[in-house]
């Protein structure tokens, strides 16, 4: 029995942008339009809806008037906002009085809108589940503190034995992990700096679970996304009345997290006027809500982490000193994953197994030349992109298969075999007789040339100026000949000759073309 899909409200007053909508969303949704507040409201008071996507700007009022009626009557809904305009006030009442759950800025990406309103989905079904829970709860007190409590020892576990980053066995990553555990346990202020996808927030994480308060809230905020106002707000919370829309007081981040850590991403994106709000915090360990003439004592390790130089900032006076060395009780930095080749294999086995949960679909694994594409490439998105990449390759590929480099993006299967590296420390890996390593050199080109090719001999040997025949002869000479990767019909570019399957196990001469046996230098 299939299951049926989640019903979305769409309610917007111009007939092309529902259309628009509806189009993108009807594979995944089973969608309903309005064209106005009134309508919808027939719609809900007659079917069950768990989302709804509504306009900011129609004629007979704003989509936060009616998300605010809606939550009265229909609290479990969830309510979304999509509007071309961004005004910081209608954010704000919006979360005030409407309760929205997301607030999408016109023009919108049909990815980005398909996984936000996934995430509402499940949102919706998690709220289900925990009213449900909430009953249970009342009679099972006891047994529901126990299975917390459970589950967060297993997480802390999971923290404490692995660090929750992958990594190889002799990695740059293992001095990272060995001084977050060092440091975790003590209670002081740590900056994370590296570039965007290195994995600040797990090293946070990481430093949290292994810490004194592990058993307390961990919470996140990213302060290059959020206005002054809106950030102010977040972190210390606000009083009824501060400003318009808050009708209800709100409890900052900085409160909930009390007793626990607080993880402030992108640190370096705040203003020089907030930083002056953010110091008195980590001097003082007290908050002020918006509106408010009371502070507020709170117990929270700060955790902040940055992409950015912040000597440099500092120095270019866009960043406070005093708050810099505030939060610099201790400093980690992050290395790029182009410093960590050795950790590309078990890392991307690791993205794979995590591809294979979210999106369903099976695979056998990675051809060593896929891994060695990979390994050769500099991630400027770090494990972030590679993630992308894995997931886009899981995709493209048939059910259960190896995935082989033919389903790499071109960026990736034409990187340069040692991008970071000059001609002297390239020359230094190989060793031997003159002839030795010019052959070793040989062979790495080869090897190189048929993977950006994906192993078309004509395409391969018109680029070194071979002939087919002498190109043949050279991957015979260098075992390469026993990797060719077979296309889409199962045969060789050129003759059609089909490629013996089973000669895949010999893909591991690849990785020996440079160390040359005795018998190749007799030959």
């Amino acid at each position: 029995m299939s299951e049926s899909l989640p019903t979305i409200l769409i309610v917007d007053d111009e007939v092309r942008s529902l259309e628009s909508l509806e189009r993108n969303l009807f594979a995944d949704f089973d969608v309903r339009t309005a064209t106005s507040a009134a309508e919808a409201e027939k719609i809900l008071e007659q079917e069950w809806v768990q989302i709804i996507l509504c306009d900011q700007r129609m004629p007979e009022e704003t989509g936060v008037q009616f998300l605010t009626r809606v939550r009265e009557r229909w609290p479990e809904v969830i309510r979304i906002i999509i509007s071309g305009y961004t005004d910081a006030g209608d954010i704000i009442t919006g979360l005030n009085e409407a309760g929205i759950y997301q607030y999408i800025t016109k023009p919108w990406r049909p990815d980005e809108l398909m996984q936000v309103l996934k995430n509402a989905s499940k949102m919706f079904e998690l709220q289900r589940q925990n009213e449900l829970l909430a009953i249970e709860l009342r009679m099972l007190d006891k047994t529901a503190e126990s299975t917390i409590e459970s589950r967060r020892a297993r997480l802390k576990d999971r923290y404490n034995d692995e660090d929750g980053i992958i990594r190889a066995k002799q990695s740059p990553m293992n001095g990272v992990c060995q001084t977050l555990r060092q440091i975790a346990a003590f209670d002081l202020p740590v900056l994370i700096m590296g570039e965007s996808g290195t994995g600040k927030e797990l090293a946070a994480r990481s430093l949290h679970y292994n810490s004194l308060r592990w058993n307390k809230p961990f919470v996140v905020e990213n302060c290059g996304a959020l206005s002054d106002e809106l950030l102010e707000s977040e972190l210390f919370g606000h009083k009824r009345g501060a400003f318009t829309g808050a009708v209800e007081d709100h409890i900052g981040l900085f409160e909930r997290a009390d007793g626990g850590t607080i993880f402030l991403d992108e640190i370096g994106e705040v203003t020089p006027s907030f930083q002056v709000k953010l110091l008195r915090v980590l001097q003082e360990g007290e908050i002020r809500p918006v509106g408010s003439n009371k502070t507020r004592k709170v117990d929270v390790r700060v955790i902040a982490a940055t992409n950015r130089d912040m000597d440099e900032e500092v120095r270019m006076e866009r960043f406070r000193k005093d708050l810099y060395f505030r939060m610099a009780g201790i400093v980690v930095t992050m290395p790029p994953l182009r410093e960590r080749a050795g950790d590309v294999p078990a890392l991307a086995d690791h993205l794979l197994r995590q591809a294979v949960k979210e999106l369903g679909k099976d695979a056998k694994g990675f051809t060593p030349e896929a891994v060695d594409c990979m390994r050769r490439y500099q991630w400027p998105g770090n494990v972030r992109e590679m993630q992308n990449e894995i997931q886009r390759m899981l995709v493209m590929a048939p059910d259960n298969a190896l995935l082989g480099s033919e389903l790499l993006s071109p960026r990736v299967v034409h990187a340069a075999p040692e991008e970071d590296k000059d001609e002297m420390a390239i020359l230094s890996e190989f060793n031997g007789s003159l002839k030795d390593r010019i052959e070793q050199l040989e062979a790495r080109v080869l090897h190189e040339t048929m993977i950006r090719h994906r192993w078309n001999k004509s395409k391969a040997a018109k680029e070194l100026g071979l002939s087919r025949v002498g190109l043949r002869g050279k991957l015979e000479r260098y075992g390469l000949e026993k990797v060719e990767q077979l296309d889409v019909n199962g045969q060789d570019d050129d003759d059609g000759e089909l490629v013996d399957q089973q000669t895949s196990k010999s893909a591991k001469s690849v990785r020996q073309t440079t160390k040359l046996s005795s018998a190749q230098d007799k030959g």
